[in-house]
């Protein structure tokens, strides 16, 4: 997407020093525009546990060129396969929930078993890590296109000149994937179409990727927004306000169960009851084909009570870090929900639209039958 003025994807490789990760420090974010330099497999995996970068395409991403550093520190050991599995161990366990993590380290074990020799290995661990990327931007601008039919009918029952209303909740935009984003491609296609349309932006406590993050990415490109508490939504569904919903997911079952960030069921619920189109927005890698109850079966992470019990701001001269609950007072932070696929109107993905059931996500997919 562009900053200021400048095309910018958020992971990529030091263009003079090529085993250097590069990615946008999402902790500064609106306040100030950081790129952090990754050299190790170590700080690989702490970028993505302490959400330097986040989001299920970004992390995918993040890891799979963190699997080429891996691929070159196994090649200073005696055991290059015990040192690479090690990595990706240390990877995968970061962060639960988002499966593209999981999905990407994978791939690249895959592809590097079937390298010969330590330096073929490390240049196919390169080249899998740029075509995971690209996969992710073909894949959310892919999204855009197909989503873009659905915010053409409802503008098509609008008045002119008068904008679609569409809420989404946290960051499924370009700052949570490697470029375009899932959930904004829809509206970044139909901006760019000349489509009048008008973003509720949830701030998405407790971190706040919505007001911080999504406002200002959307900012960046022009696209009309406001930002709204995380309980205004409903609100403004019973009057008539949100046209559709459109949120990301960090991990969706076969039978279109769907995880996201915490707040997700209650829009889902909301817009249930108001008749209001809710749907979710993304690329099969993030896809679960091995889970079907998401209740039951997604791993819900938990984080450090802290983002709960402070909050960060600017003022004026610089970030600063306050208490908002009393003295003693303790807090729980699970980071996402599940809603039922009964309560999704369809699956935006890279090959279409589908219904959230086992049969519409099969019809997208024959291959996983």
């Amino acid at each position: 997407m562009i900053v200021h003025g400048e095309h910018r994807r958020t992971v990529w490789l030091h263009p003079d020093k090529p085993y250097i990760i590069q990615v946008i420090d999402q902790r500064h974010l609106p306040f100030s525009f950081i790129v952090e330099d990754l050299i190790s497999v170590t700080e690989v995996a702490v970028a993505i546990r302490d959400m330097h970068i986040r989001g299920a395409g970004c992390i995918g991403a993040v890891a799979g060129y963190g699997m080429l550093l891996a691929a070159i520190e196994a090649a200073k050991t005696a055991s290059f396969d015990g040192a690479l599995a090690a990595s990706a161990r240390q990877l995968v366990a970061t962060r639960p929930t988002a499966v593209n993590l999981e999905w990407a380290v994978k791939r690249q074990l895959a592809a590097i078993a079937n390298a010969s020799g330590i330096d073929e290995k490390i240049s196919v661990a390169r080249s899998t890590a740029e075509v995971i990327a690209d996969e992710d931007v073909a894949s959310c601008r892919a999204i855009g296109r197909h989503g873009l039919a659905i915010i053409k009918e409802l503008a098509a029952h609008k008045k002119v000149g008068e904008p679609v209303n569409i809420l989404t909740h946290c960051n499924a935009g370009w700052l949570a994937f490697v470029d375009y984003g899932s959930a904004t491609a829809p509206i970044y296609t139909a901006f760019e179409e000349g489509i009048p349309v008008h973003v509720w932006v949830d701030e998405t406590r407790p971190r706040n990727q919505g007001a911080r993050l999504t406002a200002w990415e959307l900012g960046q490109q022009g696209v009309p927004h406001d930002v709204i508490v995380d309980n205004a939504g409903g609100h403004l569904m019973q009057h008539g306000q949100v046209d559709m919903v459109i949120v990301g997911s960090d991990r969706t079952t076969r039978c279109g169960d769907v995880a996201n960030k915490i707040g997700t069921y209650l829009k889902a619920l909301a817009a249930k009851d108001n008749g209001v189109p809710f749907y979710v927005a993304l690329p099969s890698s993030t896809l679960d084909w091995d889970k079907r109850d998401g209740v039951a079966e997604i791993p819900v992470e938990e984080r450090d009570s802290t983002e709960i019990s402070h909050m960060e701001g600017w003022s004026g001269t610089g970030t600063e870090t306050v208490r908002i609950l009393p003295e003693g007072a303790t807090a729980v932070n699970p980071s996402f929900d599940v809603t039922p696929a009964r309560l999704v109107t369809g699956i935006i993905t890279e090959r279409g639209i589908c219904e959230a059931s086992e049969n519409g996500l099969l019809a997208l997919f024959p291959e996983r039958k």
